[in-house]
């Protein structure tokens, strides 16, 4: 090939790199200002609410009771949502607790709402019948370690008197 030829198709290669960049940078999608909200929610949820959580879960199971923590933040299908399922250690070897559930998740239209389905002991209750209430709501950027902490505490509280 020569010389000429070789900086021509060169120059046609770079033009086409940048057209190609520009094209690229112009159809990223645009998300609408509920998607952000939601993708703002579910950062929040992962960096507060989730590392909260984890705490608790921690210290339920150093004393020896069953916890886990569930994280729905990145599914694009719904609404993203944190939970802390929860299963207190049978009391006198009797039959095993049910697992509740603390729920905190993306409300559009409030923010965060948190949600919780408390079950009593299968040997508490001949049927078995659970409660589930709404226990706050709150904006998505007013979330903080401490309000989470308070709504988690609340719930056990709750969970350890059921059963």
């Amino acid at each position: 090939m020569t010389g000429k030829s070789l900086e021509k198709l060169r120059s046609l290669l770079k033009t086409y790199e940048e057209r190609a960049a520009t094209a690229h940078a112009e159809s990223k999608p645009v998300h609408d200002e509920g998607e952000q909200r939601r993708l703002a929610c579910a950062d929040r949820l992962q960096k507060v609410v989730r590392s909260v959580l984890q705490d608790f879960v921690g210290e339920l199971k150093g004393a020896g009771h069953e916890a886990s923590v569930l994280d729905h933040t990145t599914t694009e299908d719904g609404y993203p949502s944190v939970t802390l399922s929860f299963a207190p250690r049978a009391s006198g070897g009797g039959g095993a607790a049910l697992a509740s559930m603390l729920v905190f998740r993306y409300d559009p239209r409030r923010g965060i709402a948190v949600q919780r389905d408390i079950r009593p002991a299968a040997t508490k209750v001949k049927v078995i019948t659970t409660s589930t209430d709404r226990i706050g709501t709150i904006g998505v950027e007013a979330v903080s370690p401490e309000w989470v902490e308070t709504k988690t505490l609340s719930f056990i509280e709750a969970v350890l008197k059921a059963n």
